[in-house]
């Protein structure tokens, strides 16, 4: 597991119970691996694409003052009575691995897509299935994947 990655959090508090859990499980990973790590909030799922956009085209540093090693995306989508569902999860989906394909950049996706709370819930709790922890493994895994190709990581 790679070590001294910096990771940036972006995080849609639109479901706000589900975001905590969500970040909870990646930030125990990331200080499993002595990461470091920052956090960005954005209103839904929807926006989590252009903030890792624009965070990787800023020319400010980030907090800490460390360059960005790779990004964990984290929300929560659940299905409603209109065709939103389905718009908001496929471009989130999509905008997240062109940008991730684009700018060779480690993304892990821990954006929930459920039918309901529940399902939300079963997902996103720590001592459940724990998602976010998974997010924040496979960042880790594609950050240390990136360094082993030779490509520069900062």
């Amino acid at each position: 597991m790679p070590h001294n990655a910096h990771i940036m959090l972006v995080v849609s508090k639109y479901y706000k119970e589900i975001a905590e859990e969500l970040l909870a499980g990646s930030i125990v990973e990331l200080k499993k691996s002595k990461s470091t790590w920052e956090i960005i909030e954005v209103p839904g799922a929807f926006e989590i694409p252009a903030a890792i956009s624009m965070s990787i085209n800023s020319n400010k540093k980030p907090e800490v003052n460390k360059s960005v090693d790779g990004y964990v995306a984290l929300g929560c989508v659940i299905r409603g009575e209109t065709s939103h569902y389905d718009y908001v999860c496929g471009e989130t989906a999509r905008g997240l691995q062109t940008i991730a394909i684009e700018h060779k950049v480690p993304i892990g996706f821990g954006v929930l897509t459920v039918d309901n709370k529940e399902q939300a819930e079963e997902r996103a709790f720590v001592n459940r299935k724990n998602k976010g922890g998974e997010a924040a493994r496979v960042c880790l895994k594609m950050f240390e994947l990136k360094n082993n190709f030779g490509l520069s990581v900062r």
